[in-house]
């Protein structure tokens, strides 16, 4: 036989070799895909393994268990942190709800005497102050309820419009103490969505709530048959800076007549974790909420 037939013996037996490797490292490296997609789809310390005995492809998976490990680490101290930052905020409201009974209590019987006029301006000042930390107490609560939120949430189909004429309804006395009047368009079409009822709720509430409280006595809600609900009060105490920020937990409209609160902080998450879409929109002195489901 020439040499050029076991030159070429060689070169196909060397070509099928690397043939062979390369689909036996095209087959592990989807199988790392397979198995790092599933891991980092569920609860588990599992660690990626290979069969081959390959150096670089143990390379990648050593570095893919190093970085999983880590990842792990990260996950658990978050998980921690946030547990004791729940029980720090619901403790805290604890201790603030009692002497704020107490006070409340102490200025009914107050008001009862006869005062002067002046000491009745000053329990005025007084109740209002009182009365505004309440209100702070009430969404510490309400932020400690939604760090416990899963996104693992009971749907069912839920008629929009009749969750937001209740909402707006269960407003009527605060409405009134802030004299409201609301302007109320809601579309006739029923919108059905697949939500959560009682977050759909929080989340009417809560932008409800911020509006009558931070607002200049007037409030809008209109409804579409898309979905799309929008709610404007007047206010010239925005900047663009806040806009951009309406959204933050701890960001407050200092130049407000008075410091907004976490309440659009919380609707903003669970309208999110329901899978809709909120934005804040600044337009001829109207604040504007929008919200699509």
């Amino acid at each position: 036989m020439s040499i050029w037939f076991y030159l070429f013996l060689v070169v196909s037996c060397i070509s099928i070799f690397l043939i062979i490797k390369i689909m036996i490292m095209k087959n592990e490296i989807k199988n790392i895909g397979k198995t790092l997609t599933s891991i980092l789809k569920s609860d588990t310390n599992n660690l990626i393994t290979i069969s081959t005995a390959d150096s670089d492809l143990k390379k990648l998976a050593n570095i893919l268990n190093k970085s999983l490990k880590e990842l792990r680490k990260l996950e658990f101290e978050y998980k921690n942190g946030s547990g004791e930052l729940k029980s720090s905020i619901t403790n805290i409201s604890h201790d603030l709800r009692t002497p704020l009974t107490a006070i409340r209590g102490y200025l009914d019987l107050m008001d009862n005497n006869n005062l002067s006029n002046k000491q009745i301006d000053y329990l005025k000042i007084i109740d209002s102050k009182v009365k505004d930390l309440t209100d702070l107490t009430e969404q510490l609560f309400d932020f400690s309820k939604a760090l416990d939120i899963q996104k693992e949430i009971k749907k069912e189909n839920i008629c929009l419009n009749d969750i937001l004429e209740d909402s707006i309804a269960s407003f009527y006395s605060l409405f009134k103490s802030y004299n409201i009047t609301p302007n109320i368009d809601i579309c006739k079409e029923k919108v059905v969505r697949l939500l959560n009822e009682n977050m759909l709720k929080r989340i009417f509430e809560n932008i409800i709530s911020n509006a009558a409280k931070y607002g200049e006595k007037d409030f809008n809600v209109k409804m579409y048959s898309n979905g799309t609900i929008e709610f404007s009060n007047k206010t010239d105490k925005l900047d663009q800076v806040s806009l951009e920020k309406i959204f933050d937990r701890y960001y407050t409209v200092r130049n407000a007549k008075k410091s907004n609160g976490i309440g659009l902080s919380i609707a903003k998450q669970l309208v999110e974790l329901s899978g809709g879409q909120i934005k804040a929109k600044y337009k001829n002195n109207n604040l504007i909420i929008e919200v699509y489901f």
